[in-house]
This record gives C-alpha cells, structure tokens and sequence, in this order.
C-alpha cells in the first residue's frame, strides 16, 4: 500500500463510521489537512460539524481545543495573558486555546471584529504576539471555523478580506435517508456522540504523518499546460460581468496547493485539470463576490463558478 493510501484510506473510513453520508465532505475536508490551510464549515445545527472535527482530531492523535465563540469572547480568552503571581511578584503566560494543534472555534460569525481579528492573525502568521513577546504556534496549527448560514441577528458577518484566508469553505448539508438510518441504527447500538470521550476511537495516524503528508504533496508535478489552466480561470474569474471581486493571487496559490493535494489523495505524482475543477466550489464560493445587479438578478455563485469551469478550455 502507497504512502497516501496507508494515511487516507484509514482516516476515510473511520470517519466514514462515525459522520455517516458526508463522504464528500470527508474527502475535502482531508485536503484541506494536507494543504495546510484553514477551513470554514457551514451548515443547520446537528448536522455534525462539531462531531467530524473532534473525531478528526483523536484519529490523529493530536491536541484539540474547542472555543465557543459568543460576543463577549475577547483576544484574550483565545490568545492568553500574561497573569501577576502575587506570592513570587511575576507575570507568568497563561496561554489561551488557540495553543494547540486543532482549533474548533464554534460560530465565528457570532464574535466581534476585534476578537475574529486576532484569531485570523494567528492563522494567518502561525504565530502569537504577547506583550511585545512573539510566541510560535505548533507546527500543525489548523483551525475549523463553524457557522450557521440561518441566524444572522446579532452576528459580525466575517469581511472579505478575512474570509480570503480561510482555504476552504465547506457546506455541511443534511445526510440522505439511507446515511441518517444507519445514524439511528448506530444511536440504537449505543453511539453517543456527546460520550466522545469515553468511546473507544482507535488512532489510525499520527501528527508527524500528517507533517510528512503535507511535505509530500509539495512534491506533486504541475506541467505548464495545467498550470496555464489554472491561471486562466483565476484571469476569467476578474473578467467575470457578474462578479465584483474575483480569484486573488493568495487564492492562486491555494488553488494549485490544493489541487496537488487532490492529486496525492488519488494516488499520483502530477496534478489534471480534473484535480483543478474537484476544489473549486470549496475554494471559490467565499471568495467570489457578486455584483449588486447579479444578486438581484439571483444569480448564485455556485453558478458563476460552474460557468467559469465551461468557459476556459480544458489542456490535451
């Protein structure tokens, strides 16, 4: 067995048991793992957005902390303060969750600016200011933002520009019948998820494989045509009569990250415009920006994004 089949297969399939009928969100959200870059999940509360992270997580035996991010969340409560010990007359760091090497930060949307800016600032640098003194963050700093697409009253929606630094955006919708029949049948044998903790989850990786997996993909091949590809659409994305910002040259090089990631998850060596058009709804739909006028007209971004895939002509 391949070094890629050995990591993602067993991943695939014990997360398979657990967050059943979301094996495409599987898959994406494992891409994002090996392209080392952030990710936004959406979706209606109990879909298990929650569930998949901390399951994720314990597969790969790494650190995990989960904040619940309300409006009175400050910097602090993520990044940590320094503390004065009145018995020595020191300040002793009191580091915050952000210290770890999975971050769940619950309802981002739900926190104000000040304190989603200096969550960004963190994944954005992999680093913490404190004080003046700068602190590194784990090797794997990966953070899953959650929110929920239905309640906007009393929400700091993310801006743009934050938005641009989340490599993924991934919807979490409802599982078919069949998928949230076996969700029962597994409750009636006695999953529950709330009993993490306790459940008997076998790692099946560990943080140092998941490092080498992601130095590995940086090995893929991209030929010239491909890559041409790529930037053609980045190009088409500016063009686009109904966008008002289109692809931004950070969302270039994520662009070809992930694509050589999908590439390595399918077992080859080189990246195909197939493995350029499997990432670009995850990619593109919180990047994109439409313009007044095409929202009225309800033009969806899915949409433009579907379009931009027909128009540019795929390399032979």
């Amino acid at each position: 067995m391949s070094s890629n089949q050995s990591l993602i297969d067993p991943l695939s399939q014990a997360l398979g048991r657990i967050i059943v009928g979301q094996s495409a969100l599987i898959q994406q959200l494992l891409v994002a793992l090996l392209s080392g870059g952030h990710v936004i999940l959406e979706g209606v509360p109990g879909t298990g957005k929650t569930l998949l992270v901390k399951v994720l997580a314990k597969l790969i035996q790494a650190d995990f902390r989960r904040v619940q991010l309300t409006p009175d969340v400050l910097p602090s409560d993520i990044l940590g303060t320094n503390v004065f010990d009145l018995n020595s007359r020191t300040f002793s760091l009191k580091k915050g969750p952000v210290f770890t090497e999975v971050l769940l930060a619950d309802e981002i949307n739900r926190t104000p600016p000040k304190t989603q800016a200096a969550l960004l600032e963190a994944m954005e640098e992999q680093q913490v200011t404190l004080d003046g003194e700068t602190l590194r963050l784990p090797q794997l700093f990966w953070t899953i933002a959650t929110q929920n697409p239905l309640e906007f009253e009393g929400t700091y929606p993310l801006p743009e520009a934050q938005l641009d630094r989340f490599l993924f955006k991934l919807v979490v919708d409802y599982p078919e019948q069949a998928a949230e029949k076996q969700m029962l049948l597994n409750t009636q044998k006695g999953f529950q998820a709330k009993r993490l903790n306790f459940m008997k989850i076998q790692p099946v990786a560990t943080v140092e494989q998941v490092l080498e997996a992601q130095q590995a993909v940086q090995q893929v091949q991209v030929e010239e045509g491909v890559l041409d590809y790529l930037l053609e659409l980045v190009a088409r994305s500016r063009q686009s009569p109904d966008l008002e910002i289109g692809a931004s040259p950070r969302c270039a090089v994520a662009w070809l990250q992930t694509s050589k990631a999908q590439a390595w998850i399918a077992g080859r060596s080189f990246v195909t415009p197939d493995d350029i058009k499997a990432v670009a709804s995850p990619l593109l739909r919180h990047r994109l920006i439409l313009k007044p006028e095409a929202q009225l007209d309800g033009v969806q971004v899915e949409q433009v994004i579907n379009s931009l895939l027909k128009q540019v002509p795929v390399p032979r």
